[in-house]
């Protein structure tokens, strides 16, 4: 083994047992070596937004402040403008594209590939595994339940889940009174 690769095992090795000590977590090599917010801040995103070291993000991507991106996210601005909002939570997993190639395969090149931009507005929480496609808009203080496809917009304070996404709820309130309200609440 040279030595470089010695000091490398090292270095993962220390860097694991500090973030056990203090957090009690174990991340990928890249992720406990490079600083989320500092990448944030590279990629012009919004002051105390962070995005993990393997998250992808591909062209035109503008993020909003308080913004958490989490850990295998790929934010996909290739096909056209990728904006998400302040105060957003992208959860591990969560894939948003702005373009699509399903018609261009299936015609056998006769279709262009589609591409459209995507929007999230503030205060919106998406679930892990959750596709966002081409085209889609997702309003203000939303939550996208784990392993949806959201394939069409989703109003402002709306709660959606599912493949495809469907409402199944809203938000109500402000600040520490904020609450979630779902169908199976309202009356008959």
């Amino acid at each position: 083994m040279n030595q470089l690769h010695q000091d490398l095992r090292a270095l993962r090795y220390e860097a694991a047992a500090a973030l056990r000590r203090r957090w009690d977590r174990s991340l990928p090599f890249a992720d406990l070596l490079f600083d989320r917010w500092e990448r944030a801040r590279e990629l012009g995103f919004g002051e105390g937004t962070s995005i993990y070291d393997s998250a992808h993000a591909y062209g035109s991507v503008a993020v909003g402040k308080g913004t958490w991106i989490g850990p295998f996210v790929i934010l996909d601005g290739s096909g056209a403008d990728l904006t998400i909002g302040n105060f957003c939570d992208l959860s591990a997993g969560v894939y948003i594209f702005t373009h699509d190639t399903a018609l261009r395969c299936v015609s056998m090149g006769e279709v262009s590939t589609r591409r459209s931009p995507v929007n999230v507005g503030d205060g919106t929480y998406i679930g892990s595994q959750s596709i966002v496609v081409a085209g889609t808009s997702i309003g203000s203080r939303c939550i996208v339940g784990a392993n949806s496809l959201v394939n069409a917009d989703v109003p402002d304070r709306t709660i959606v889940t599912g493949s495809p996404a469907v409402p199944i709820g809203y938000v109500e309130g402000e600040g520490t009174e904020v609450r979630c309200v779902f169908d199976s609440e309202l009356p008959a």
